[in-house]
């Protein structure tokens, strides 16, 4: 019998690609776009759309905020995802709704009860994407003068998570009696007072919300460093993952499961979610030159260059594109994503870098061609990975009707022929549905 895998797709609330013939008009923010595409998704049977996020107008290509502001590119405007979360949850019936929130910007008090309240009105759908943030302008919104090094990062946000754990469980799971003889609506003896204490956090609790459904929110997360993927391995049920081509996706999960083994977790309840970026045509031609009208567009340097400096922190301005990269660059904010962008050693310039990546952060494998040929290519893919399946964005990571139908209509049929995907739903929360295979 052929192993489903799981599907996902990554978005952001932005007005990226306003200024394309099949765009968003540049003008998303009653969310209506997000609605419909999440409606599609969910007629076609996806775990989730996780809706990502960062916190500030980044200066980091050339020290200014030309660029992105001039393309409104990826960074910004980008409007706050949780409210967002909350009307697809309300438009949408089994489709998991995944929300990105730093641990730097929300006190853990907040954070737990707002996760809560959206999971309840989801009821059990909504999934917390874990981000530390990685930019110093992030920071900087916040009273910072700095983002802290990446390692006390994690050692922060292992603390938060603590906290965030006890918040939830501080209703019991019968705490609600709604007892109408006594005229009790919770038992005040199961809803206790944490006391918590940590080096960096401190909190008394017990939340005001009652219990989430799913007992906490569906934890999704990117790991990329070592540290940063025993974080994943611990905490995340579904893990956003990059990496080039098969052997090194089969060895990051491969790595993935055996920490979540010395985590004392069992390796299936966490789905690792490859970033993919696929290019449909009604033929092969078709597809191909669709890709090479991407990368030769006038201002696509231009806009890939600025986006991964902003994730990076690293103004890749200041290199020449017909030349290889100095040396191994480092960084304090995603490093993870830098090394797989500037894939050191390899003796490819940077422009060779970004054109074969169509921007150097989401193709874990190239996938252009027609819906038929790129599903075969996603099954021999997780074939030879082992699981779990895929996480579907654009280069931009923005959202299109276009862009949804072609998969939702073209490529999952496909790739459900095949049996390689559900065909429908069999469990009402999120959690429950990434551990149904």
């Amino acid at each position: 019998m052929t192993k489903k895998f799981h599907l996902g797709w990554f978005t952001n609330f932005t007005a990226d690609e306003w200024n394309t013939p099949f765009g968003n008009g540049g003008s998303p923010w009653d969310g209506r776009l997000y609605v419909e595409a999440a409606q599609a998704l969910e007629r076609a049977c996806f775990d989730y759309i996780m809706l990502e996020d960062k916190l500030m107008v980044s200066e980091a290509y050339g020290g200014t905020s030309e660029v992105y502001l001039k393309h409104a590119l990826g960074m910004v405007p980008k409007h706050d995802p949780a409210p967002l979360a909350a009307i697809i949850a309300a438009a949408t019936t089994r489709l998991g709704v995944v929300a990105t929130m730093s641990t730097m910007a929300y006190p853990p008090f907040l954070l737990a009860r707002l996760c809560s309240t959206i999971d309840h009105l989801s009821s059990g759908r909504f999934g917390w994407n874990i981000v530390t943030s990685a930019e110093n302008s992030s920071a900087q919104n916040f009273g910072l003068d700095a983002l802290p090094p990446r390692e006390l990062r994690y050692d922060m946000a292992e603390e938060y998570m603590d906290l965030v754990y006890k918040l939830w469980d501080s209703w019991a799971e019968d705490a609600v009696v709604m007892d109408r003889e006594t005229a009790t609506y919770a038992d005040f003896r199961k809803v206790n007072t944490i006391n918590f204490e940590g080096k960096f956090f401190k909190s008394r609790g017990p939340l005001n919300t009652v219990r989430p459904p799913q007992g906490r929110p569906t934890l999704v997360q990117a790991g990329g460093s070592p540290k940063g993927r025993d974080f994943a391995a611990k905490h995340a049920d579904s893990i956003i993952a990059v990496s080039n081509g098969i052997p090194a996706m089969r060895a990051y999960r491969d790595d993935i499961r055996a920490r979540a083994i010395a985590h004392g977790r069992h390796p299936d309840d966490v789905k690792v979610m490859f970033l993919v970026s696929p290019v449909l045509g009604e033929t092969e031609e078709e597809a191909r030159e669709k890709h090479h009208r991407m990368v030769t567009a006038p201002d696509f340097l231009e806009r890939c260059l600025a986006l991964i400096s902003a994730i990076t922190d690293i103004d890749f301005k200041q290199y020449d594109l017909d030349k290889v990269l100095p040396h191994r660059l480092i960084t304090n904010g995603e490093q993870g994503s830098l090394d797989m962008f500037q894939q050191w050693g390899s003796g490819k310039t940077l422009g060779e870098l970004v054109t074969e990546s169509s921007g150097g952060i989401v193709a874990s494998i190239e996938l252009i061609g027609t819906p038929d040929s790129v599903a075969d290519m996603m099954g021999d893919a997780m074939s030879e990975i082992g699981g779990d399946g895929f996480l579907i964005t654009t280069p931009t990571q923005a959202i299109s009707r276009r862009g949804i139908i072609e998969v939702t209509d073209g490529l999952v049929p496909a790739l459900q022929r095949r049996g390689l995907v559900r065909q429908g739903y069999s469990q009402a929360q999120l959690r429950s549905t990434l551990q149904e295979f």
